[in-house]
């Protein structure tokens, strides 16, 4: 049985959708990237797909150590710049794909040293997988939540030493990311954290022995949470448990706030997918740079 923190993503996404324009825009982001599109991810909705430029920036595929293995990782920055505030960029459960290298992308246009490593890496390569069930049986549901932590850590020591300013950390992550930067809100060396639709409680496992709701008291840096209101794998009442816990914990904990869009779906944020909702997404993208700007990210 796969984790039930996994299902949410597989939800929002509307299969048999794949167009021949989405499949040559996906072939092309590969060839250019080197980071593919797991086919799971499918449909690419060009329409709608937001593209960031790479001028001024630096861009590309970079790697750090931990523990003995070759982590890769998309790194954007602004050309020639040091002392950078350093956003974690967390994946969806489909990997490091090209919306993930844009986001760190639009991020650097607004100035950060982004960074969004590849977590599950040593589990499988994401873009292999054509099969979503597949996908999170054979690799996401084998990754032990102590890993990505010690690799957001080595991420985090990999930014510092390459024009990053180590003081001034933030983390995002969407979906499968949401959850983990409430993870490591409560673990790493981060200001703020901004969650998207992450899931919030779960059943405990060797792999997973914390979810959100039992780490909310103890957080280390205030969360804001970006939320769906028709998102059919995140019900709202598990929003309600996270805002309890947290009003009972640290001051990290108690600053931490949530956002809920009325009618948006889980992943509105994902404009290569059909679940975007262009309002919402780029509302929530404004408070996740004021959020970062108000806790001394930036």
């Amino acid at each position: 049985m796969f984790n039930d923190d996994l299902h949410a993503d597989a939800q929002a996404l509307l299969p048999g959708r794949t167009t021949e324009a989405g499949a040559t825009r996906r072939t092309a982001l590969q060839a250019a990237l080197g980071l593919g599109y797991a086919a799971a991810a499918a449909p690419i909705m060009a329409q709608t797909a937001i593209a960031t430029p790479a001028d001024g920036l630096t861009v590309g595929e970079v790697s750090f150590t931990v523990n003995g293995f070759k982590v890769p990782a998309y790194r954007a920055a602004p050309a020639g710049k040091t002392g950078l505030p350093v956003v974690l960029v967390i994946q969806e459960i489909f990997g490091v794909h090209e919306y993930i290298a844009d986001t760190c992308r639009r991020f650097a246009k607004a100035g950060y040293l982004a960074i969004a490593p590849q977590l599950y890496a040593r589990q499988g390569d994401a873009s292999a997988y054509t099969d979503i069930a597949k996908l999170m049986a054979e690799v996401v549901s084998k990754v032990p939540d102590a890993q990505v932590m010690a690799d957001l850590d080595g991420a985090v020591a990999w930014a510092t030493a390459n024009g990053g300013d180590g003081a001034r950390v933030g983390i995002t992550g969407f979906c499968w990311g949401g959850r983990i930067t409430w993870l490591y809100a409560a673990h790493g060396p981060v200001k703020a954290g901004v969650a998207w639709y992450g899931r919030l409680v779960g059943q405990a496992s060797e792999l997973t022995p914390k979810h959100p709701v039992d780490l909310a008291p103890i957080l280390k840096a205030p969360v804001l949470g970006l939320y769906g209101e028709k998102d059919t794998g995140i019900p709202l009442d598990t929003v309600d448990k996270m805002k309890a816990a947290l009003s009972s914990g640290s001051p990290q904990a108690k600053a931490s706030e949530f956002v809920v869009y009325p009618d948006a779906p889980h992943a509105f944020h994902a404009d290569y997918r059909a679940s975007y909702r262009k309002e919402a997404a780029e509302d929530g993208w404004k408070r996740a740079l004021a959020w970062f700007k108000t806790h001394g990210v930036v």
